[in-house]
């Protein structure tokens, strides 16, 4: 399964067109509180289950010169895919995401401070791992939670989706206030 995006934008490019005045359309599809600990400055919060939700409704408010953003680049493939199957030609995603955006010096709005996902699942994994380690010690057979655990993550990396992120992402740490779909079109329709 080619999971590559068709077409990447470097966080260097990026920022050369947003110095110059003609930034495309920025989506960040992380969740909420991901994007208000950090976001590219522009950007509209789209988080993943709400691009699927409502891609139609979305794609007659976007044009052709979007930038499809998220911490590194694989939730932003997955919304990539979603409107190209609704129609929208063109897409582009960052290249490395908001990490690499980062790293390249480029600018961020920053907010209270959060775990990004990838880190809250290397926490529950491991401490449901960890766990089931040591009670095994106790219980027979309690091991092969763990055991189920490595299964999923591998599975995860296989196939480039994580169910257990995808569960996180439901905890009111992660989401906040979702972005109203009616709210993310007015300002789609409100800037150029």
């Amino acid at each position: 399964m080619n999971t590559a995006p068709s077409s990447t934008l470097s966080p260097t490019v990026l920022h050369q067109l947003v110095q110059e005045g003609r930034p495309p359309r920025l989506l960040d599809v992380r969740t909420p509180g991901e994007f208000r600990t950090a976001h590219i400055p522009g950007s509209y919060n789209v988080p993943l289950g709400t691009l699927r939700e409502h891609r139609t409704e979305l794609l007659t408010h976007l044009d052709e010169d979007v930038v499809l953003v998220c911490r590194s680049g694989t939730r932003a493939t997955q919304a990539e895919r979603a409107l190209a199957e609704a129609g929208l030609p063109n897409l582009r995603v960052l290249e490395g995401g908001i990490t690499a955006w980062e790293t390249a010096g480029a600018p961020l709005n920053r907010g209270p401070e959060r775990w990004d996902m990838e880190r809250q699942v290397r926490l529950v994994a491991g401490s449901i791992v960890l766990a089931t380690g040591l009670v095994g010690l106790f219980v027979p057979g309690a091991h092969l939670i763990g055991t189920a655990i490595g299964a999923g993550l591998t599975y995860a990396a296989l196939s480039n989706s994580c169910a257990m992120g995808v569960m996180l992402s439901k905890l009111p740490y992660n989401r906040g206030p979702r972005p109203d779909i009616r709210t993310v079109i007015a300002e789609l329709r409100s800037t150029p």
